[in-house]
């Protein structure tokens, strides 16, 4: 990474009622452009690139998952996982070994439903109230958040396999920050980190971030950035989030001159991915 001009500044989130402004319209936005892309796929059989599902699996995996949001959002307890990716994997292989839908259809009307029910279900809560996610606990502002994202990831995969535009933008991503930040402690990969210290100051394109301190190789994040970095990373939003999901090559982001890094540590921002582990 080369050193450029600072291309960020931060924004403070926007709430109303329970969810910040726009997550609502994006995850009805997003969860109708996923059904729209199955309902034009010629075969839910596809293979997704670089995973070992299809098509219809990985929508399938969807329509699950954001009915387990819905009914987390609405106050249930629904046990996926310990929290730790690995055993979110092993429970996603299990839940959709139990799960036999893959047609296109029955699918795209599954995830747009089940999307709104999740909206219907936290209108009036308590927007403070502690839930116990797949990832650990979170208030219904972030678990939105996290079901923006998990949409988002899985909805490019569909996309690319059907050869067909993706849904990742900007404006998206500034609403999947909120869980972005909150999972990063709880992916670190410990291997990685061990005894590390520094702190990361990450900005994003067009406004938004983040701050990442390293404590002994223990990871706290937070909206706020460190005042005085070792490595100053600037991103640009979609290659962020994208990376963050595992569905990005660092390398190929700095080839393109999607991201770069400065400082006084500036060769501590090539290894920044490799810290965590993609949920």
């Amino acid at each position: 990474m080369s050193a450029t001009a600072d291309q960020g500044r931060h924004i403070p989130a926007v709430r109303t009622g329970v969810l910040p402004v726009g997550l609502a319209d994006a995850l009805r936005a997003t969860a109708e452009e996923i059904a729209e892309l199955l309902r034009g796929a010629p075969d839910t059989g596809a293979p997704v690139p670089g995973s070992q599902w299809t098509v219809g699996e990985a929508a399938a995996h969807l329509a699950q998952a954001n009915e387990l949001m819905a009914h987390v959002g609405a106050g249930l307890s629904r046990n996926h996982g310990d929290g730790t990716p690995q055993s979110i994997a092993a429970a996603n292989e299990q839940a959709l070994a139990a799960f036999g839908e893959r047609g296109a259809e029955p699918l795209a009307a599954m995830i747009v439903t089940q999307a709104d029910a999740y909206v219907d279900a936290v209108a009036g809560r308590p927007a403070g109230e502690m839930l116990m996610t797949p990832m650990g606990p979170m208030n219904r502002a972030v678990l939105g958040s996290y079901l923006l994202t998990h949409m988002l990831g899985h909805g490019y995969d569909i996309a690319r396999a059907l050869g067909r535009p993706h849904g990742v933008t900007p404006d998206r991503v500034a609403l999947a920050l909120p869980f972005m930040i909150e999972a990063m402690p709880r992916v670190t990969a410990a291997a990685a980190t061990a005894g590390l210290n520094a702190r990361y100051a990450v900005r994003l394109w067009g406004g938004g971030g983040f701050g990442v301190t390293f404590t002994e190789g223990a990871a706290t994040a937070s909206r706020h950035r460190p005042d005085r970095p070792d490595c100053t990373i600037s991103i640009e939003p979609v290659t962020f989030l994208l990376m963050a999901l595992g569905r990005c090559s660092p390398v190929g982001a700095m080839v393109r001159g999607r991201v770069f890094a400065w400082g006084r540590r500036p060769w501590m921002g090539p290894r920044f991915p490799r810290y965590f582990t993609a949920p």
